[in-house]
């Protein structure tokens, strides 16, 4: 390291700035911990003669970025169409949850792995694996023949987006320097929001005018454009140091994000009781034993745990919890609601979902405004509070005809949520000292991604139970039948529903639905707050300013 920094000039610790700016953006793009920091070293020591011209390097960013965008798309986009899908393919509500949480659960629990491969293998020879299996399986994803193959393919596809985000936001890393990296890493955020912002949109015009396998052939086509303009440009790098995947460590913790994942989905269809259930949730319990025996006795392990001696640490750790709740679980729940239960159109559905997507385009920026002046501690905790106020508000509005109403509540949630947002890449790093930050942001990304489909199932669980407790009370039905009708309305399957709940009114179904989904809102509520509770006691002081403001330049007191 020492000699890097002699033989370039000191320039990487003059740009530590820089440096610290490319981890936080970096981190957001899911590039592992080791490619961090060994991506930074390796660009401060290429020489200037090895570098492309100005035109491929901007050629490579829109590779990268036009990657960016369709990710998000691929995770909103089959929230949109779940009910057409269904309408089309068929499928059990168990089947259908999956469409979703297969994505989500092999995109997050395998993004270090990924970044662990570009780092030995070649980030360009990774990204161009991970690319043309993304193109491939979306393709299938297309010609999906039913809602099996599409779960099957929907995971195929997270493993492909995994390796793709992860080595090409590395190999991005290797095109600029300087200023000039920030910016592009800068671009590189922005398109994510952008995709987030107007992906169900996108979706929502492309089901209504030409259904929803049109959404993967999109995406297919824009990934392609991605391919053709990037990797003839992209150079090939690796790190010389890299000593290979913690296999033993992977595959238990996808494992036993696996079983977590399945018996949460399951639950409300076997019961909570039953010994499947129980199998499932125990052996996901004993394989994080297994998981944390492991880390502990490795080299070099996928998650360095000594990090959780840090109490700001775990603070940190509690701001993708709260995104999570406040405002990730909509992005999915609520369109399958307005098309589903309230019968609207995937075109209107994706532009009201606009009212909360769109200050992901700029709350992060005002964020990062802001934490010049207060604690990001403070501010993270504020905007979950305003989260939780907006969910409350909205658990308050109907969803019957034109709904303006829910716009402002909306509204309120995608600000109060975006400033946690952009701020908690920045926090992940600055709570430990800056030698552990690569390791740092590589459990604080593993902890976003996966917690997000631990999160959509949970929740998705829940609003199945909540319904089913009110259609006891109702239904003249057996158990069986009323546990499948409920699992059909969390999934938004309001006509399939009906036609197993005869005796009861189409009306009074969705009156219960929008009970428990108002209960379930006001739950999500109740975990904001605690989860603001936790950051402002945690890492809520004006030290964390200061820590921000140097990223990284001094070592955390490991102290509360």
């Amino acid at each position: 390291m020492k000699s890097v920094i002699n033989g370039h000039g000191g320039q990487l610790s003059k740009d530590w700035r820089v440096h610290s700016m490319f981890r936080r953006v970096g981190q957001r793009a899911g590039i592992a911990p080791s490619s961090c920091h060994n991506a930074w070293i390796s660009m401060n020591s290429t020489s200037p003669t090895q570098r492309p011209g100005g035109r491929s390097e901007r050629l490579v960013l829109a590779s990268i970025c036009l990657a960016a965008i369709v990710l998000p798309l691929s995770f909103s986009g089959g929230a949109i169409a779940t009910p057409d899908i269904a309408r089309t393919l068929g499928g059990s509500p168990t089947a259908l949850t999956w469409i979703t949480n297969a994505f989500m659960l092999s995109f997050g629990s395998l993004l270090m792995a990924a970044g662990a491969l570009a780092d030995q293998y070649g980030r360009k020879r990774v990204f161009a694996g991970g690319m043309s299996l993304f193109v491939v399986s979306t393709i299938l994803l297309a010609l999906a023949p039913s809602v099996l193959w599409l779960d099957v393919l929907r995971a195929l596809q997270g493993v492909a987006a995994a390796a793709s985000l992860a080595s090409g936001s590395a190999a991005l890393a290797q095109e600029f320097e300087g200023h000039a990296r920030m910016r592009a890493f800068g671009l590189l955020g922005t398109s994510f929001g952008l995709g987030l912002a107007f992906g169900p949109v996108i979706a929502g015009m492309l089901i209504a005018w030409l259904g929803w396998r049109a959404i993967f052939v999109f995406i297919a086509g824009v990934a392609c454009l991605a391919m053709i303009f990037g990797l003839p440009r992209m150079r090939e790098t690796r790190d010389p140091g890299a000593s290979g995947l913690d296999w033993p460590g992977t595959l238990c913790f996808t494992a036993m994000l696996v079983l977590l994942t399945f018996g949460i989905i399951q639950a409300p269809a076997s019961g909570r009781d039953s010994p499947l259930i129980i199998a499932l949730l125990g052996g996901a319990g004993v394989l994080l034993v297994v998981f944390v025996i492991i880390e502990a006795r490795v080299a070099r392990p996928m998650l360095d745990l000594s990090l959780f001696r840090y109490p700001r640490f775990i603070g940190v750790q509690m701001l993708p919890v709260g995104t999570c709740y406040c405002y990730i679980v909509l992005v999915v729940l609520l369109p399958l609601r307005l098309i589903g239960i309230e019968g609207w159109g995937e075109m209107r559905a994706g532009l009201f979902m606009l009212a909360l997507s769109a200050p992901m385009l700029f709350m992060p920026l005002v964020a990062s405004r802001l934490a010049h002046r207060v604690s990001p501690g403070a501010l993270s905790a504020l905007g979950f509070l305003a989260a939780a106020a907006g969910l409350c508000w909205l658990a308050r509005i109907s969803f019957e005809g034109a709904a303006f109403s829910a716009l402002l509540p909306l509204f309120l949630i995608g600000m109060g949520a975006g400033l946690p947002w952009g701020l908690m890449d920045g926090l992940a790093v600055s709570v430990v000292p800056k030698e552990r930050a690569g390791m740092a942001t590589g459990i604080f990304s593993t902890t976003r991604v996966a917690g997000e489909g631990i999160a959509l199932a949970s929740v998705s669980a829940t609003l199945a139970w909540i319904i089913q407790s009110g259609l006891t009370r109702m239904a003249m039905a057996s158990p069986h039948v009323v546990a499948t009708a409920s699992q059909q309305l969390a999934t938004g399957e309001l006509h399939r529903a009906s036609t197993l709940l005869t005796q009861l009114p189409a009306a009074d179904i969705r009156w219960i639905y929008a009970q428990a989904f108002t209960h379930l809102l006001l739950g999500l509520a109740a975990i904001t707050v605690i989860c603001a509770t936790v950051v402002f006691s945690v890492i809520g002081g004006s030290e964390e300013r200061a820590s921000m403001k140097v990223a990284g330049g001094e070592a955390a007191d490991p102290s509360p």
